[in-house]
């Protein structure tokens, strides 16, 4: 029941609520607001505590920018200091944030994070506007990828994940990821200073084509220290982090300038320029150096041999992100030498098989047409350059076949008979000789081939004295003026700018060819080619490649019946016709001379210095095969022997880098020592993990030399024979350089001792020999065997030459020293009757000065008029 007065009150209280409305209508909602805010401020506060327990766990601890070690690039590098190599998974070189000029990293502030002084590691709008559309995108509800939005900050924090999770994880699109990230942001910001955030941003960064970080950046660029660059240089590099393909100046160098320009009118927005630097810096042309892959372009084969090494004693993990500095014993300049030598001689060799024909035919019409139209374009404007290998169209041969029109790109040239005289074609039964050379270029192109050419002066069209004609060379026209006479510094032949465009014929070497080169006293492979092209075939034949040795296995053969019969220099062997049976294969074996004639009773100097197969072969016999092929494995062959009498003839296989290592213990009168390939390892840190450098090395610091070589003290090697034998039958390879098969060698003007090898199908030759300090082999022949080199291609005419090519280049102004016997050696020394074996007479014709061990001299002189006075030669006797 109401009381008198409730309609009243019911009437005031809606007078009270339509004042309210009327008078004050913006307060409700102004408290609905202020309450949606502290509802929605307690729910976002409640969902970032949520966020945080759900999703932190795991994350990876903080990283101490003093224990900062992230995957960095390996070095190795040659004994003086060229780098020759680089292995990694991420190339980054870490530089300290000082090193660092203040532009550029204003350049990536401008450019990534204009804030990044003011915020405390997120973009809470960009993470939560990138949020939503990474949400609505992988929904469906929208279209287009999923969205980022990253401070500085949270790109290390990106960067952090990707190291500890992986790539994939760490980088996948998805709302989770960005969550936490921006934790790991927040914790960075918390333990980090800005600058120590900076520090490790720029070491980590990608910015395309395989740099991470400036440093790297810098190097792959510009060829630059990152101290080094300019500003254009700097804002170009800070432009890329975006998107390090689409700004790639080698790629896009339109789109990379115009990033930089962004980058640059961002930092004159800062303030951080100058009106005047930002346009000097605008103007600069996008000039960028093309990446040196310094592994293919230097010693790849050396380098490779190096990491499988690495790799086998340290792990691939370790090479790839360790940042390991590596010294190998490689000498540059002698590897460089090397590298030429096989290449000239695997050139001039291959030319002597003969012509394997062009690379095609293209009937005249279209097809003709359409090729010329490609080279054109492809070449475009581009000069010839000299000595470079181009592919031509024979467009015209001359009547006469002395020469041939070709065109090369746009070029018009010629190829003149001089330039292929060798291209007669392949027979490996003739011999290679003047009267074999072709009269007409008919004889090997036609028109329409397609051919590979070498650019050259008129000087220049062979390589071979033999090829060169008087009279061919009258019928072309000069194209160099001669330097001018009485020139301060000698000149060089000027090309006439008008003059005819000459090409010799080149086709790609079949044959391979391996050299090895030892330092034996330091230890060190100072230089190693394993073949004719690395980015052809990979296959090390230094170090792969078993091959037959021939007649380079006589001086172990040798060895072995000094050592272990006592036999001498002047042993009697008689070289007549033997036949060897083999009652478990039931076949017989007939070996012959490479002369096939025989010369009776021979010493044993004779029959090494001639290279005589039956006196090997006897030889091998009395030491007998087990007892071989333990001598054999002694001295350092790691290959097993046949079991047969013609291993005496090099009929089993070995690895050249083991046979050098046979004729470094002959070098060292029969001390057997390790060859080392890398000299020193060190760890990111500077530590040294190993150390085998040579107490005498000139490249090596102080300190390394001092310890090293006192740690060799400690390993003296084993001396696998008397130094006496050492002495003799190295004494004996002495003489095959100076008046026998090794006879070329002598041109080196050097005391040299060594072997000729040569298998007698003509697979393989070799030159295995050696100075005073360096030991070198060298092999020539094909790796699958199609057919044998050509006739009389033997060690001495094949390999021999790339042997003493090398040699002169790397001995060049090092004298080297005649091989003498130590002071402490028995020996005697007497002159030798070559046709009896006995002392020599005063009037003997045929008289050689040898060495003998103490008790196995010869007593009896060869009867004759004058008796020669022994006490004269004897040495060492009481």
């Amino acid at each position: 029941m109401s009381t008198p007065n409730s309609n009243i009150d019911r009437s005031r209280s809606k007078l009270v609520l339509d004042g309210v409305k009327k008078g004050r209508w913006w307060l409700f909602p102004l408290k609905l607001a202020g309450w949606l805010a502290v509802t929605g401020a307690t729910a976002g506060a409640v969902g970032l505590v949520a966020l945080y327990y759900i999703y932190s766990p795991g994350l990876p601890a903080i990283p101490k920018v003093d224990q900062y070690w992230p995957p960095i690039v390996t070095e190795v590098y040659t004994d003086d200091a060229v780098l020759a190599g680089e292995f990694y998974n991420q190339r980054r070189k870490v530089v300290p944030y000082e090193r660092i000029p203040k532009r550029l990293v204003q350049a990536f502030i401008a450019s990534e994070d204009s804030s990044f002084f003011d915020h405390l590691g997120v973009d809470i709008l960009g993470t939560a506007r990138a949020g939503f559309k990474t949400v609505t995108a992988k929904l469906g509800l929208r279209s287009g990828g999923v969205q980022g939005g990253s401070t500085l900050t949270q790109q290390t924090a990106k960067a952090v994940l990707i190291g500890a999770e992986g790539y994939k994880d760490a980088t996948a699109k998805t709302l989770k990821r960005k969550i936490r990230e921006a934790l790991l942001a927040r914790r960075l910001e918390a333990a980090l200073t800005k600058e120590e955030i900076l520090y490790l941003y720029l070491n980590n960064v990608f910015l395309g084509h395989h740099s991470y970080g400036v440093q790297s950046a810098a190097e792959n660029y510009y060829r630059k220290d990152v101290r080094d660059l300019t500003l254009g240089e700097m804002t170009l590099i800070a432009g890329l982090p975006q998107a390090p393909s689409r700004y790639s100046p080698f790629l896009k160098p339109e789109a990379a300038k115009n990033r930089r320009s962004y980058v640059l009118r961002r930092m004159l927005d800062e303030g951080m320029i100058t009106q005047a630097e930002h346009d000097e810096a605008k103007a600069e042309p996008v000039r960028v150096y093309p990446v040196e892959d310094v592994f293919h372009e230097f010693a790849p084969y050396f380098v490779e041999q190096a990491r499988r090494d690495i790799v086998d004693r340290y792990g691939n993990p370790v090479l790839l992100e360790q940042g390991l500095k590596v010294f190998t014993t490689m000498d540059s300049e002698r590897q460089r030498a090397a590298q030429e030598a096989v290449l000239e001689g695997l050139l001039s060799l291959d030319k002597r098989q003969g012509w394997r024909g062009p690379l095609g035919n293209l009937p005249p019409g279209k097809e003709r047409d359409d090729f010329v139209a490609r080279a054109k374009k492809a070449m475009g404007n581009e000069e010839l350059v000299l000595n470079r290998l181009y592919v031509a169209l024979v467009t015209h041969l001359d009547d006469d076949g002395k020469g041939a029109d070709i065109q090369v790109g746009p070029h018009k040239a010629r190829l003149p008979l001089l330039g292929m005289r060798w291209a007669r074609k392949v027979n490996p039964e003739s011999y290679y000789a003047p009267g074999g050379m072709i009269s007409s270029v008919k004889r090997a192109i036609a028109e329409g081939d397609l051919v590979v050419v070498r650019h050259v002066t008129k000087r220049d069209l062979t390589d071979d004295k033999e090829q060169w004609d008087k009279k061919l060379a009258e019928t072309i026209p000069d194209d160099t003026v001669k330097p001018v006479e009485g020139a301060a510094v000698p000149s060089e032949p000027v090309r006439v700018p008008n003059g005819p465009k000459l090409f010799r014929l080149e086709q790609q070497p079949e044959p391979q060819s391996a050299l090895v080169s030892i330092d034996p006293h330091r230890q060190y492979l100072t230089a190693m080619v394993g073949g004719y092209d690395f980015d052809d075939n990979e296959f090390n034949r230094a170090f792969q490649a078993c091959r037959q040795p021939g007649s380079a296995f006589k001086p172990l053969v040798y060895a072995a019946a000094i050592e272990k019969l006592n036999w001498t220099e002047a042993t009697i062997i008689v070289d007549s016709p033997i036949v060897e049976h083999d009652p478990d294969n039931k076949v017989s074996w007939k070996p012959e001379n490479f002369s096939e004639e025989f010369q009776g009773d021979v010493v044993l100097r004779t029959a090494l210095v001639n290279s005589m197969n039956i006196p090997a072969v006897k030889t091998f016999g009395a030491v007998g095969t087990k007892a071989m092929s333990e001598w054999s494995r002694l001295l350092g062959l790691s290959t097993p022997m046949n079991m047969d009498f013609s291993a005496a003839l090099g009929s089993s296989c070995v690895y050249p880098y083991d046979l050098a290592q046979v004729y470094a213990t002959f070098n060292r009168y029969g001390r057997k020592k390790p060859t080392y390939f890398i000299r020193k390892i060190e760890d990111r840190f500077g530590r040294t993990l190993e150390d085998h450098t040579a107490f005498d090395d000139p490249w090596a610091p102080l300190q390394d030399r001092v310890a090293a070589g006192y740690a060799r003290l400690f390993e003296p090697g084993e001396q696998v024979m008397s130094p006496e034998t050492g002495f003799i039958i190295t004494h004996l390879m002495r003489g095959v350089v100076q008046e026998g098969t090794g006879g070329p060698a002598s041109r080196l003007g050097k005391p040299a001792a060594g072997k000729t090898g040569t298998t007698n199908d003509s697979f393989d030759a070799w030159f295995s020999a050696f100075t005073r300090d360096l030991v070198t082999v060298a092999w020539v022949g094909y790796d699958l065997n199609p057919h044998p080199l050509n006739r009389y291609e033997t060690g001495g005419r094949a390999a021999l030459p790339i042997w003493l090519d090398y040699m002169k280049k790397a001995l060049s102004g090092r004298p080297q020293p005649e091989f003498y016997p130590w002071p402490s050696m028995e020996l005697v020394r007497l002159p030798i009757d070559e046709k009896t074996g006995k002392i020599a007479s005063s009037s003997s014709k045929n008289m050689e000065i040898m060495f003998f061990k103490k008790g196995t001299q010869p007593k009896e002189a060869t009867p004759d008029k004058g008796q020669v006075n022994v006490n004269d030669f004897l040495m060492g006797q009481q």
